[in-house]
């Protein structure tokens, strides 16, 4: 199973994290613990939505598509 995710700083409201990991909790844990350098600045994190994925390229094509700009507005309008 994978996960994709969206992570909303504590510290900062505005800023958020897309990303994809086979365990959730430990994803987390990682970012708030400072180990991930593009999230350490703006710790602690929560998890704002996540979504599950049976097949691997679905997962990987729909974290790609969050990056994007269309991306970006649909998740700050629907997720």
């Amino acid at each position: 199973m994978k996960y994709v995710y969206i992570l909303q700083s504590l510290a900062a409201e505005e800023h958020f994290y897309i990303g994809i990991t086979d365990d959730l909790k430990a994803r987390l844990a990682k970012h708030n613990a400072g180990a991930v350098t593009h999230t350490s600045k703006f710790r602690p994190w929560r998890i704002k939505t996540y979504i599950a994925f049976a097949d691997e390229a679905r997962a990987i094509a729909f974290e790609r598509y969050l990056k994007s700009g269309s991306g970006r507005a649909f998740a700050k309008a629907r997720l």
